[in-house]
């Protein structure tokens, strides 16, 4: 290497790094810089990973609510400060679990926080016990999504439930407290009315608001990131659905499967609208934050295989680069929605994936297949480790960044990209999230309904 370029690296890190960081100790013999700067072991790498992420679900979580803001940005902290999001939220609860178990907190402190949380879900607008996508954290009316989004939005709902199952289960052999906040969080995700949500048809529908009704009247269907929707109405002791509205609904009657394959790897699913490659990467998170992938089986797939398999081909298209955008690679790849580069250079927002691959790499993609790809997760999390300087922020690493416009960074975060990575780091490590939810008897007998095997 370069000795002049290697000289201004460890000057950097020299300087910048803490005891957890990089280290260099100089040749005994010449003095000179070694070829090769050791580094922290990947277990301290995933865990100041999490610890870092952490910062966004609890130093920058809505002041009143406790709740994860839809989005942070550190240049401009005051944007959107109210703007709670409940699917975010959902995976802040289940951060706030991980926060505990790895000492970043205190468990009295995380189970003060969750009682503000889970008080004022109890008080928040809700439509046949949905909340909304967008909640307002000063005083929990509803926050409209969009013109015709201004009700219960049941994906974001689910989200949210998984978090509260895990909360249930986590607490319920505690304190008295903690006791009733188990309580609390089963009876809460348990009035969430999921069988109005199919409009009496076989599937769920995504949108009701009180003034519009199903107006959006968007189906749940297949692949895509709602299969937890339809594991938990199953699953709902009072609210429950049959096995047919899963069946017609996410699973098309059995045309959610795919014989398509890339790169040697069997998708299995119809990807919507990205039956080539698969869509973007987020859809092998969301619904497997609690819901464990692994053996888990209904009459149409093995949804581990499909995560598995969605993941390698995400990464190697990005190993074969055929749009030769700089620096992708074996350390540099993961393809999700999340911030972008318009073409004029401001920030925005994207759908990226293979078949829509605009030279943005987001961080969340590949850390949080990290249980699916773990060597290919945890080199790419090395590379943009080295590119701290740049990409990690204040709560974690920055949302995206684009290598081939002199490494242009999103310097901004949204809760649904950084709480897949503190807590996928943790079902990889631990199994902790899908211990907790998987063992929930409600879930498993939805599962059980849906004639699942897991």
């Amino acid at each position: 290497m370069n000795k002049i370029f290697l000289f201004v690296v460890v000057t950097f890190l020299l300087f910048s790094c803490g005891k957890d960081d990089y280290t260099y100790t100089p040749d005994d013999n010449t003095g000179e810089i070694p070829d090769e700067i050791p580094q922290i072991s990947d277990d301290e790498l995933l865990t100041l990973t999490q610890k870092e992420t952490f910062k966004y679900f609890w130093d920058f979580a809505e002041s009143n609510s406790g709740g994860a803001k839809e989005r942070y940005h550190p240049n401009d902290p005051t944007r959107d400060a109210q703007v709670v999001t409940s699917g975010g939220t959902g995976f802040g609860l289940m951060a706030i679990l991980v926060g505990i178990e790895r000492g970043f907190i205190t468990r009295s402190e995380g189970i003060e926080r969750l009682s503000i949380l889970l008080d004022f879900l109890e008080t928040a607008d809700r439509f046949h016990g949905a909340w909304s996508h967008w909640i307002n954290g000063a005083n929990g009316s509803v926050i409209p999504f969009s013109p015709n989004d201004n009700g219960g939005d049941l994906v974001e709902t689910a989200f949210l439930t998984q978090g509260l199952i895990c909360i249930k289960e986590y607490l319920k052999d505690g304190t008295d407290e903690e006791k009733a906040l188990s309580q609390k969080a089963d009876d809460l995700w348990k009035g969430v009315e999921w069988d109005w949500y199919t409009q009496n048809q076989d599937a769920l529908y995504w949108h009701w608001s009180p003034n519009l009704g199903f107006a959006i009247n968007l189906e749940l269907k297949g692949y895509n990131e709602v299969l937890i929707a339809y594991i938990l109405a199953a699953a709902s002791p009072d609210y429950g659905i049959a096995k047919e509205v899963y069946t017609n609904g996410w699973a098309s009657n059995g045309n959610i499967t795919s014989p398509n394959n890339k790169y040697g790897f069997p998708l299995l699913v119809r990807h919507a609208g990205s039956q080539e490659f698969g869509g973007p990467l987020f859809w092998a998170h969301y619904s497997y934050l609690g819901l464990n992938p692994k053996n888990l089986t209904d009459d149409y797939v093995n949804y581990w295989d499909v995560n598995v398999n969605h993941s390698k081909i995400n990464y190697s298209y990005c190993v074969e680069n055929p749009k030769n955008f700089k620096d992708y690679g074996e350390d540099c790849w993961g393809l999700t929605a999340s911030y972008t580069r318009n073409s004029d250079g401001s920030l925005g927002y994207n759908a990226h994936h293979p078949a829509n691959d605009t030279g943005v790499i987001s961080p969340t993609a590949a850390i949080s297949s990290i249980p699916y790809t773990p060597t290919e997760s945890i080199k790419a999390l090395r590379h943009f480790y080295t590119k701290k300087e740049k990409l990690l922020g204040p709560a974690g690493f920055y949302d995206a960044f684009s290598p081939g416009h002199n490494d242009w960074v999103a310097e901004a975060y949204l809760a649904i990209d950084q709480g897949p990575e503190i807590i996928m780091i943790e079902n990889y490590r631990t199994g902790l999230l899908w211990n907790l939810f998987m063992q929930n008897d409600d879930v498993q007998a939805g599962l059980d309904k849906l004639g699942f095997n897991y």
